[in-house]
């Protein structure tokens, strides 16, 4: 019962009329931006960031919470009617619901993504107020040997999860590890990294890496590639609405994609698009019209996409209550939370319950608002598709400069937006992922933190760090997560090097 009395006290601070107003206006923004193609969840939050920044830390989390959500829920359309998935949790919708638009049915294909969002949105966001109470009582058992071992879980998951490459993957979050040491020693008090220049003493901004990196990275990126020729929007024709027999194919996959996506996105190596693909496979086994798959089955749109929301509200239970991010949209979050000094996490539920539990509840209304908005204004969202690249990416770049400004109005802070917008665009040519970089940044004093109280307990023992069951545990598994990748790949190289030298034969 005390996560009934917690989940109304929570319903209590989301519904006052200001908190109201900042959800509608997060899950507005969160929708717009998010519909723009090439634009996904991620880009999306690290965008708005700076938003949120002179807000009060309760208003300004359920506006990012909004944002995150209506992020999510654009998505859909992007991929519906334009085929181009803003990020790769939402291939699979693309591959049925465009071949929906382009048959005459955009409409109950964006109808049904959005209920599916609901409904997996609603259930994993109840599922996440149940369950996070207990995840908290474990971990507050946690010491510093503990929680240095989930960080290092945290670095090997992220940097094996992004790219193709674990290598690059670990290379990236070097980088962030290595922006994370610039700054004033927290426990000598001595300056790192920072050459003599005033303004490194504070470290790096969190909020001007993530955007430089995502947002003028991605920029430049695009920019680079020249005009490839414009994208055909599919227009919605015909109504919105879904017919019974819609509905009599959709409210399984929206129950079974909820299902497989919400404890996937809750494990520390899981990801969104895994739960998507999961999706997909379980309805192309069970439906009862196999031959409309790949040429738009409406099964094949209502799970994945329940299944991408479902994963997005999983990815919440590690970073409320372990402080762990598994994504880059959760990476982002926690940056969110930092700037108002807030660490996610067992002691986050036991010194602000209020604003956790407002923020949960806060998830609960934007749900609502999002279906208010998604199907009356499909019209409105599919007109911002037709905005060309050109003024598109040029708004971003202004939007992401004075948004900088505005969090930290320096001439310093904009020459590092551009130098880390720039280390950006070169990492997506090369193939580096971002994630790493800004997870490096952000869990990176953390894990240097618990490091050294660790070893100071034990008086610069190192075996300390292996001989608690629950740290010894946690490195096994960063170990098997940066290892088993690894063989699995080389396997997969091994088996394709095979098939090329039969075919010689």
């Amino acid at each position: 019962m005390a996560t009934f009395d917690f989940l109304l006290q929570g319903l209590l601070v989301a519904a006052q009329p200001t908190n109201l107003l900042y959800a509608l206006i997060g899950v507005t923004l969160g929708t717009a931006v998010g519909v723009l193609p090439g634009i996904g969840p991620a880009l999306t939050v690290a965008l708005l960031l700076p938003v949120t920044y002179r807000l009060d830390p309760g208003g300004s989390l359920i506006m990012f919470a909004g944002i995150y959500y209506g992020g999510m829920y654009g998505g859909s359309t992007t991929s519906i009617l334009l085929n181009t998935p803003g990020e790769s949790s939402s291939i699979v919708t693309a591959l049925e619901g465009n071949k929906m638009a382009r048959a005459g049915r955009g409409g109950p294909a964006l109808a049904t993504a959005a209920i599916g969002s609901f409904v997996a949105g609603l259930i994993a966001t109840l599922a996440l107020a149940f369950i996070a109470p207990y995840i908290v009582k474990l971990a507050l058992v946690f010491g510093p040997r503990e929680y240095f071992a989930l960080m290092v879980l945290a670095f090997v998951t992220v940097s094996s999860a992004f790219g193709d490459s674990t290598l690059r993957g670990l290379t990236s979050l070097f980088v962030g590890l290595t922006l994370a040491c610039i700054g004033i020693d927290q426990l000598t008090g001595q300056a790192r990294l920072s050459f003599g220049v005033p303004d490194l003493l504070d470290g790096i901004e969190v909020t001007t890496l993530a955007v430089a990196m995502f947002a003028i990275g991605e920029t430049l990126y695009i920019a680079a590639q020249g005009d490839r020729g414009p994208d055909k929007v599919e227009a919605v024709k015909g109504s919105v609405w879904m017919n019974a027999a819609d509905w009599a194919r959709s409210w399984k996959p929206w129950l079974r994609g909820t299902v497989i996506g919400f404890p996937i996105g809750a494990m520390p190596a899981g990801g969104a698009e895994i739960g998507t693909f999961l999706s997909y496979a379980a309805e192309k086994r069970l439906t009862k019209h196999p031959e409309e798959f790949g040429n738009g089955a409406i099964e094949g749109v209502a799970g994945p996409e329940a299944a991408n929301n479902a994963s997005a509200a999983g990815t919440l239970v590690p970073l409320l209550t372990l402080g762990l991010p598994t994504t880059a949209t959760a990476a982002i979050m926690l940056a969110g939370f930092q700037q108002y000094g807030l660490q996610p996490g067992p002691l986050l539920f036991a010194t602000n319950p209020q604003l956790v539990w407002g923020l949960i509840a806060s998830l609960l209304i934007a749900n609502f608002m999002l279906l208010v908005l998604n199907l009356p204004l499909i019209g409105l969202w599919v007109k911002l598709l037709t905005i060309p690249k050109p003024w598109l990416y040029a708004g971003i770049l202004l939007f992401a400069t004075l948004g900088t400004i505005g969090a930290n109005p320096s001439v310093f802070e904009l020459g590092m937006l551009l130098a880390f917008g720039l280390l950006g665009y070169v990492m997506r040519v090369f193939g580096y992922p971002i994630a790493p970089v800004v997870v490096g940044l952000i869990l990176g004093p953390l894990a240097e933190q618990q490091l050294r109280r660790a070893l100071s307990i034990s008086q610069g023992d190192f075996t300390v760090l292996f001989t608690s069951p629950i740290a010894a545990v946690l490195l096994v598994i960063a170990a098997l997560a940066l290892i088993v990748p690894l063989i699995l790949r080389a396997r997969g190289r091994g088996q394709v090097l095979a098939q090329l030298a039969a075919s010689e034969d």
